[in-house]
């Protein structure tokens, strides 16, 4: 099935006691028993599994094309709960560009005795060169946040796979409407799901889907049931909601940012535009074999340096100065105080959602926002 009917119909069911369409939401924390202790229909304590949160994990799975999912209650659960898979000694080696939380997670974990680097991955030969016999975990996030940049899933798979390495790709940004990491050889995909996959900016979650119902999923599976941070039955089930207009929302969402990055291209105060559909962007041919659009998160550097960038996100109408993306509503942050003193970012670099309303009125918004200043 394409992925626009996968999204509508996968993981729900009519309800067989009442005829209802839309599936209800089990709150229930236990399940009852039969008389002998066994528990027929598969459900004991909701910690372990709940019938919401089966239906969102297999649709979840399906949309990735993996065998298994494992939803959880946000993507640094995931994050965290993939890390705890690993042994002191281990090493993970991450793309330098990264979200601030995941590189926080992966420091942290330091003081287990589990190393890590951080590299620019679009250099395939930098890749090589920090690889070492310890690598279990090649962790990709592309595009990335929050300059955009892509890395080649497929040569960065081979190389690390023949280090003995397992391969993560964060596909929060592209989602699986328009990025397929297990086409190009990843062999865990995971989902912020609070943005574009629940898409309403009213939900927190996060997921992990294997290609391979393998040992290491199960040892995930093993930290979600005992480690407990799982999403509430009501979360699954606004977030499964949310998968049903995905392939509408991201593809709306990405041709606007299209409009409004060749917009700000072409603006005398703006210095550089990070966006891969653009053909001025570094890796744009290579955004052009791995992706079907190039999603809905744009950052750009205007002239000056943080005083000017918050100068423009302070003059925003329509934009909402937040931090988070997916949502139906347009976003606008400065990345940099955001992530902190220790960030990279450069200060001149504003990062935005792109939302759904109509991109003439997000263009104008911002037009007027640089001509304020």
């Amino acid at each position: 099935m394409k992925i626009e009917t996968i999204a509508v119909h996968s993981g729900r069911f009519v309800d067989t006691a009442t005829g209802a369409v839309t599936p209800p939401i089990y709150l229930s924390t236990t399940f009852e028993r039969e008389p002998g202790g066994e528990y027929p229909k598969g459900y004991n304590y909701t910690r372990s599994n709940n019938p919401n949160r089966e239906s969102l994990e297999k649709c979840l799975a399906e949309l990735e094309s993996g065998e298994a999912a494992a939803a959880f209650s946000s993507g640094s659960a995931v994050s965290m709960s993939i890390f705890q898979t690993l042994s002191p000694g281990d090493h993970i080696l991450a793309c330098d560009d990264i979200y601030h939380g995941t590189r926080h997670l992966i420091q942290l974990f330091g003081t287990w005795g589990i190393t890590s680097s951080f590299v620019d991955m679009t250099n395939l030969k930098s890749f090589q060169s920090e690889l070492r016999k310890g690598t279990k975990l090649v962790w990709i996030e592309t595009p990335s946040n929050p300059l955009l940049k892509i890395i080649d899933l497929k040569s960065i798979s081979e190389a690390a796979h023949k280090a003995g390495a397992v391969v993560v790709c964060d596909n929060t940004w592209a989602t699986p409407v328009l990025q397929s990491p297990f086409n190009f050889g990843v062999d865990l995909v995971m989902h912020a799901t609070t943005k574009y996959i629940g898409g309403h900016s009213d939900i927190l979650g996060g997921a992990v889907i294997a290609k391979k119902n393998d040992e290491l999923f199960q040892k995930i599976k093993e930290m979600q049931k005992s480690g407990g941070a799982v999403p509430s039955p009501f979360e699954c089930w606004l977030t499964l909601r949310g998968v049903q207009t995905l392939p509408l929302r991201i593809r709306a969402q990405s041709e606007s940012a299209m409009l409004i990055a060749e917009f700000l291209n072409s603006h005398p105060k703006v210095t550089k535009v990070h966006y891969p559909g653009l053909e001025s962007h570094p890796a744009h041919l290579l955004a052009m074999e791995q992706m079907k659009l190039f999603g809905g998160m744009i950052s750009f550097e205007i002239k000056g340096g943080k005083d000017e960038a918050m100068k423009l996100a302070a003059n925003v109408k329509l934009f909402t100065r937040a931090t988070s993306l997916g949502g139906p509503e347009s976003l606008i942050e400065h990345r940099a105080s955001i992530e902190g003193p220790e960030s990279k970012t450069p200060q001149s670099l504003l990062r935005m959602s792109i939302g759904l309303e109509h991109p003439d009125d997000l263009i104008e918004d911002l037009k007027q926002a640089l001509s304020s200043f």
